[in-house]
């Protein structure tokens, strides 16, 4: 899809947010990885699909596999660059869910001891109040 942003980046291998080469840091036959141009810890990372597929439940083939195996790579240069002592995972998926790049990118955000005042519920803080949920 020509006016997609990921789909120029890779196909130009041009960073168009910030208006150089792009790094792809790993990929493998169905994803391509780069560090998020707006991270919001250090060492996020993005994982692109190189299809034009709009959310994950849209791969086919051997993607799903590749897939693991692509996070599984990000996660380990990710440990070795960073040292990060956890991580959160998100994939937003439609409009409703904050989607404004409607091409297949799940972040892989490090989190570290400290960074927020109680990272307990972790990805439920997206919501204001389920966050700090009772067991």
């Amino acid at each position: 899809m020509s006016d997609c942003l990921f789909c120029r980046e890779y196909r130009k291998k041009y960073d168009h947010l910030n208006n150089k080469p792009l790094e792809i840091i790993l990929q493998n036959n169905s994803f391509w990885v780069k560090f998020d141009p707006n991270p919001v810890s250090p060492g996020h990372a993005l994982i692109v699909s190189k299809e034009h597929v709009d959310n994950i439940s849209n791969l086919i083939r051997n993607e799903p596999y590749d897939y693991i195996n692509i996070l599984r790579q990000t996660i380990e240069l990710i440990d070795r660059k960073y040292h990060p002592e956890g991580y959160n995972l998100g994939s937003n998926i439609r409009e409703a869910a904050g989607q404004t790049i409607f091409h297949l990118h799940i972040h892989v955000i490090p989190r570290y001891f400290g960074d927020v005042p109680n990272p307990r519920g972790g990805i439920r803080n997206i919501i204001p109040g389920k966050g700090d949920y009772k067991k």
